[in-house]
């Protein structure tokens, strides 16, 4: 079939089928198997075929993905926000960009960013664009502007601080930075350290009608001429582009569409190198996985910087749906999907773990009939779920309409069709909770930035957890032996190792980084992805562990503190994050954990015989540290932790509580909100030395018999 008549829609749902009841969803090829690694795993649909690199043979690129999208639906509703009121200090509902009007503003924008870094000196053809923002329909125009033009992005974090923005500018080579007006000042004071950077975009007004000399534009180009930089607003930079006339330049497969720099919990970022043939793979594989009609409506908020979020993007403008983007403040999110109505919603176990707390304390753990019928119709899905392949379900003809709708509505997501989480393991009791309540599929993912965060995926009818599901479309994957860790392929039931990956989407290199380019790839072309993991009988992958993220107890016990923390969490809806930690001079763990006041001071006031105000943080605070509760605490962990079968010396044998103890500007968080566990063990090494030895003590004092 030519690609003017290939039906990439019929395609698509061809190759989303189940594979028949009893087959596995990854099958091993057939005498790949070598000495210390499994057999190599594909897509059960791709065994024996050439791995697919596209959806359609005419997109080769996301500027070709675009481009379908504005031709089929120029009308449709492409990017959205929530304006801001002053006067009432709310925001208002969502206001839309059609594909049309985004088109035609990339394409402009894109002649203006060339005809600026000419004017700038900038010989080269092909360069960077750094992109510092919150998510906003300015940071998709900008992105899709830089493709227009052969050029490509360099994310730099919203919440990152002057040195690692620094750090990118520099080792980036950028000599223009898109961003939001707050950022600007940050820009200009580390500018004689950035010598590259000529050119500032400014994603928000800079003029607002004041007299010559005293508008924003004027005070900040007048403290940017010192370091030879321009400011410019970002509809200025499109004027200048639409008077030009400057074609668009559109890329080809082996252009780059971005660098993004990893969020890492140690050091500086690394930047991944993708290539726009890489985007188009990532495109294939997500659309197989969940496929993203021109009907949908996606919430943007998880940071673009990240590759999670942005493959969303690129699959919802590939399939000509709607963005809605956030104002901007994740405790806000709630009020902003009321308004939205998404179709689908992809996010991280830290935010489903408060969705469950929310959810099991106005349902299953609520007083009353309330309680009474929340528990029957959770258990009544449970065990739907657990029936054959084929007849189990999550879904009730019955219960959906009374129960399902208002647990959506409450959170905004009444029309959600699906979601996914991803970026860390889930735990399976709160998976399985979220997919009883909700009524929708809800599949857990595995992917990388080096592999354009994809790489596995549940199927939607697969209704089993604790796993990330088989090899997705555009790859294959096999497992190695680490016998340093004792995780073996030869492990029975199942075999164990780290995690290794092939296939279309993975990155080209590490940017000016030859040493952990090299490092990152075995001589046979595997990339190493330093997670472990086991694959069962029906292909499915699970992350149990991580090769440089394991404690060693001083009885020689491993332990996984991430997998610890995430059971604790699943299963408390009083403890919102958490930081286990376990010294190789001590035989057990010890723990910190951030509560949430809202149902921590119920609990609190319970155990002290007095009643405590959430909004009086003063209170809460002194909550926290007093000993009773502590203790009550602990407690309440030790039936989870019987609950989960953890061993003795998985089991915390001392908490510590905080309102917020680890965040992205304390940078004990990074922007995807994974703990950085070095730098917490770091700032809390005083509580965690006398945790240590307040449990030590109890220990010894507690009578022997």
């Amino acid at each position: 079939m030519s690609p003017a008549t290939f039906d990439s829609a019929a395609w698509v749902t061809s190759m989303k089928q189940p594979p028949p009841p009893g087959t596995p969803y990854s099958l091993p090829i057939p005498g790949s198997q070598i000495e210390g690694r499994t057999p190599v795993y594909r897509h059960w649909r791709w065994v024996d075929k050439e791995l697919p690199g596209t959806v359609d043979p005419a997109i080769r690129t996301a500027h070709d993905a675009f481009e379908a999208s504005v031709k089929k639906r120029p009308n449709a509703r492409c990017l959205g926000s929530r304006a801001y009121d002053p006067a009432t200090k709310t925001f208002g509902k969502y206001e839309w960009m059609t594909y049309g009007e985004t088109a035609e503003r990339r394409k402009n924008f894109g002649a203006g960013l060339v005809e600026l870094h000419k004017k700038a000196g900038v010989t080269e053809e092909k360069y960077g664009v750094g992109l510092w923002c919150q998510n906003r329909p300015e940071w998709q125009i900008t992105d899709l502007a830089c493709m227009s033009q052969s050029l490509y992005t360099v994310s730099i974090y919203e919440t990152l601080g002057p040195e690692t923005t620094e750090y990118i500018i520099n080792h980036a080579s950028l000599a223009c930075v898109a961003t939001s007006l707050p950022h600007i000042p940050t820009l200009l004071k580390i500018a004689k350290r950035v010598p590259t950077l000529k050119l500032i975009i400014s994603l928000d007004p800079l003029d607002a009608g004041e007299q010559p000399g005293f508008s924003k534009s004027d005070i900040l180009n007048a403290m940017a001429a010192e370091a030879g930089i321009s400011i410019h607003y970002i509809k200025d930079v499109e004027a200048l582009g639409l008077a030009s006339g400057l074609p668009m330049k559109p890329p080809q497969p082996d252009d780059i569409v971005t660098i993004n720099y990893t969020s890492g919990t140690t050091g500086y970022p690394k930047g991944v190198v993708l290539l726009q043939r890489n985007a188009a793979a990532v495109m294939t594989t997500a659309r197989i996985t969940t496929d993203t009609l021109p009907s949908d409506v996606l919430i943007s908020y998880l940071p673009l910087a990240h590759i999670y979020q942005r493959v969303a993007e690129h699959g919802a403008l590939a399939a000509g749906a709607s963005i809605g983007y956030f104002t901007g403040n994740v405790l806000n999110l709630v009020d902003d999907m009321k308004v939205l109505h998404p179709t689908g919603f992809n996010s991280v176990p830290r935010l489903y773990n408060r969705f469950g707390g929310a959810i099991r304390a106005a349902t299953v753990d609520a007083p009353g009939f309330k309680g009474v019928l929340g528990r029957h119709v959770i258990n009544s899905k449970l065990a739907s779920m657990k029936l054959p392949p084929g007849k189990a379900t999550n879904k009730s003809m019955i219960y959906d309409p009374i129960f399902t709708k208002k647990v959506r509505s409450a959170i905004g997501l009444e029309r959600a069709r699906g979601m996914v989480t991803g970026s860390a393991p889930i735990d399976p009791t709160l998976h399985q909770f979220i997919r009883a309540a909700f009524g929708n599929d809800f599949i857990q993912g595995y992917g990388l930035t080096e592999s354009y965060a994809t790489g596995l995926a549940q199927h939607e009818n697969d209704y089993s957890t604790g796993n990330c599901g088989g090899i997705g479309a555009s790859f294959e994957g096999c497992l190695r032996s680490v016998p340093d860790m004792d995780y073996l392929v030869t492990d029975s039931p199942h075999p164990r190792g780290e995690m290794m990956l092939r296939g279309k989407t993975l990155f080209r290199e590490y940017y000016k980084n030859e040493a952990e380019t090299k490092k990152a790839w075995t001589e046979d072309g595997w990339f190493r992805t330093g997670d472990i993991a086991e694959v069962d009988s029906m292909g499915r992958f699970k992350i149990i562990d991580r090769v440089k993220n394991v404690l060693k107890l001083s009885q020689g016990e491993y332990i996984s503190p991430e997998r610890i923390e995430n059971v604790y969490l699943a299963n408390s809806n009083i403890l919102a994050t958490g930081f286990v930690h376990g010294d190789s001079t001590q035989a057990f763990t010890v723990s910190i954990w951030g509560i949430d006041p809202a149902t921590f001071a119920p609990f609190a006031s319970k155990v002290l015989k007095k009643t405590i105000d959430p909004a009086d943080l003063d209170a809460v605070k002194a909550a926290c540290k007093d000993i009773r509760v502590r203790k009550a605490l602990l407690k309440e962990l030790d039936k989870i932790a019987k609950k989960s079968k953890f061993n003795t010396w998985e089991r915390v044998r001392a908490v510590q509580l905080e309102i917020d103890p680890f965040t992205i500007e304390n940078e004990l968080l990074t922007p995807t909100l994974k703990l950085k566990r070095p730098q917490a063990a770091k700032k809390f090494r005083a509580d965690i030395d006398r945790m240590y030895e307040e449990a030590l003590a109890e220990e010894t004092a507690r009578p022997k018999l």
